[in-house]
């Protein structure tokens, strides 16, 4: 794979510069030198006189949007077992509101004609005798077959389970729109194991990577260290040597969550990839 292909697959997280207007989102991406973007959508429904024409303005400002993204409302993420209880369409007490706000997103995806949105999925049980399965698999079936009357795929966000449990949950679901967002520092956060054996069991179903690392926890049942690209414990080298074997088409989206120098911290990972090019 050429350092031309993955110069060309670069994106950035738009959260991940925490913009408040897109004037804001487009002048961090100039200093990122990155013009693609994956796209946080709620805030186009949530505050639309700031981000309702965001597609016209980032066509004049010459941003490609190469995906999109949703969460969940609340969503608490302060420990490992109260993102566990809050997190995804598991709860019950917001699942009606999460679900108003997902036909908003999909309305908005298909209006800035994306092909991907990615979203957290929450905690999936390990088997299917769990009293959780049936509930998650109806609501997750539901997101899935109306971003499919788009023809919009979806993308897990991994990290919240293991690859095996997330392989298997995909392979009953079955659905052909529905893959996963590799994140490889999400399986360090959450100490989900390793996150090269992960991207080789999840690769039939690899729709984008997220370009983050981090350190895995020395007390297990706590986070793990989210660190600048290069200082954690992904191996990238192997990383980048799986996605040549596949023949990977997708795109790159550099996500970067901790610390405040969030520009900088991305330039560090765009030098670093291309490094290893």
């Amino acid at each position: 794979m050429s350092a031309t292909f993955h110069a060309s697959r670069l994106a950035v997280c738009s959260w991940s510069l925490q913009p408040a207007t897109p004037s804001d989102l487009f002048d961090a991406l100039d200093a990122t030198g990155i013009h693609r973007v994956q796209l946080a959508l709620d805030p186009l429904h949530e505050q639309p006189d700031v981000w309702g024409r965001f597609g016209a303005e980032a066509a004049q400002r010459g941003v490609s949007i190469v995906s999109g993204m949703f969460g969940m409302i609340g969503e608490d993420y302060s420990t490992l077992e109260s993102i566990k209880l809050t997190g995804g369409v598991v709860p019950d007490a917001t699942w009606e509101q999460n679900w108003r706000n997902i036909r908003k997103v999909a309305e908005i995806a298909a209006s800035l004609e994306l092909k991907l949105v990615t979203f957290h999925a929450g905690f999936l049980p390990h088997e299917e005798s769990d009293a959780d399965f049936p509930k998650l698999f109806s609501r997750v079936s539901r997101i899935a077959d109306l971003f499919a009357k788009h023809d919009i795929h979806l993308g897990f966000e991994t990290g919240q389970e293991t690859a095996e449990t997330l392989r298997s949950f995909l392979t009953k679901f079955g659905h052909p729109l529905v893959g996963v967002n590799f994140d490889p520092a999400n399986m360090l956060l959450y100490d989900k194991g390793d996150p090269i054996t992960a991207l080789r069991a999840l690769s039939p179903w690899l729709k984008q990577c997220h370009i983050k690392d981090a350190k895995r926890t020395t007390v297990p049942g706590t986070w793990g260290q989210e660190v600048p690209v290069g200082a954690g414990e992904v191996d990238w080298k192997a990383f980048f040597r799986i996605l040549d074997e596949l023949g990977y088409q997708g795109h790159l989206s550099i996500e970067r969550e901790a610390g405040n120098r969030r520009v900088t911290d991305i330039l560090g990972a765009k030098e670093h990839v291309t490094r290893l090019l």
